[in-house]
């Protein structure tokens, strides 16, 4: 089917849009790169509470963290709003948040190293971990030849100037809908690397444990990963102190090759979800927790459901 033209008026629209997000990107571009996050991190803390998606939050937490007293999940939940506020306000700078500049220090970069020295094509996995620009930024820097998915903005002169932005510090990005799969498993068959955010509701993913309830996973980056023999290579952000980062390169996640391939593709799911929530138990504040990661029943059901045993992540 066609796509739909958008009308003289939507475009009209959209241009304003992009004259605001330019306003606030130049505001916070003038600004040095701690007193934008500072900024930030204050305004979300400070708006965020009143927004409704603060519901969705706090109820994410009341789910992860059922063992959790309320004034435990009120300090996470303020703290994360913060986080959220910073992680924005560091966006129009990131070509200044690079790892040359000093402040990413990188834990296990010899594995980056190593990825771009060997032309080796990994999977790269990780989630919406404190500011999770670093990641590719990180990537990027260690010369690895690796293409980056995002969900492109409805807004296409927003968008156009998000991937001008990204592309200051050497990300070539893909929108995960249409042609870009294909675009990607090509780039596996020439030993180039991908990178996927693996942490978000996926409704037509597969029904796993994620902190003890159901929640539906993408199976993409595993499916690619066995499809190409490749190993999924997860990363993590850490916020060390304002707007310094701490990138680490975890050990690799090598899938089974059993010959049952949708079971396959089931065990390494799960070790993608156990990945990341071991990350999010170990800085809680530091997730992005203003989503809806499970199905909605989940929401509604009046208790926790008993927590099974974690899955290994390798």
């Amino acid at each position: 089917m066609a796509k739909r033209q958008a009308s003289p008026a939507q475009h009209l629209l959209w241009r304003i849009e992009a004259l605001g997000f330019d306003a606030i990107n130049g505001l916070f571009r003038l600004l040095p790169v701690d007193w934008a996050s500072a900024f930030g991190g204050w305004l979300l803390k400070t708006i965020g509470p009143l927004n409704s998606a603060n519901r969705t939050a706090a109820r994410n937490l009341e789910l992860a963290f059922p063992e959790k007293d309320e004034a435990w999940r009120r300090r996470v939940l303020k703290a994360q709003w913060e986080n959220v506020g910073r992680a924005f306000a560091e966006f129009p700078s990131m070509d200044r948040l690079r790892p040359e500049t000093g402040r990413v220090e990188l834990v296990n970069g010899e594995r980056l190293q190593e990825i771009a020295a060997n032309r080796e094509p990994v999977v790269f996995i990780s989630g919406h971990f404190s500011n999770w620009e670093v990641m590719p930024a990180a990537i990027m820097a260690a010369g690895v030849e690796c293409l980056i998915t995002y969900r492109a903005t409805n807004n296409p002169y927003v968008d156009k100037r998000i991937r001008e932005g990204r592309a200051r510090y050497g990300v070539r990005l893909f929108a995960p809908k249409g042609e870009s799969a294909r675009e990607l498993m090509e780039a596996l068959r020439e030993g180039e690397s991908v990178a996927l955010m693996n942490d978000q509701k996926f409704n037509a993913g597969l029904p796993l444990p994620f902190f003890g309830h159901i929640a539906y996973t993408a199976p993409g980056p595993t499916r690619m990963a066995l499809k190409y023999d490749a190993v999924l290579q997860p990363m993590s952000v850490q916020r060390t102190k304002g707007a310094r980062f701490r990138a680490v390169v975890h050990e690799p996640i090598r899938l089974e090759h059993s010959g049952d391939r949708a079971a396959d593709i089931e065990a390494g799911v799960r070790k993608v979800n156990a990945f990341m929530e071991e990350r999010i138990r170990e800085r809680p504040e530091e997730w992005f927790w203003v989503h809806k990661r499970w199905p909605n029943e989940v929401y509604k059901a009046p208790t926790a459901p008993e927590r099974p045993a974690a899955d290994p992540v390798a």
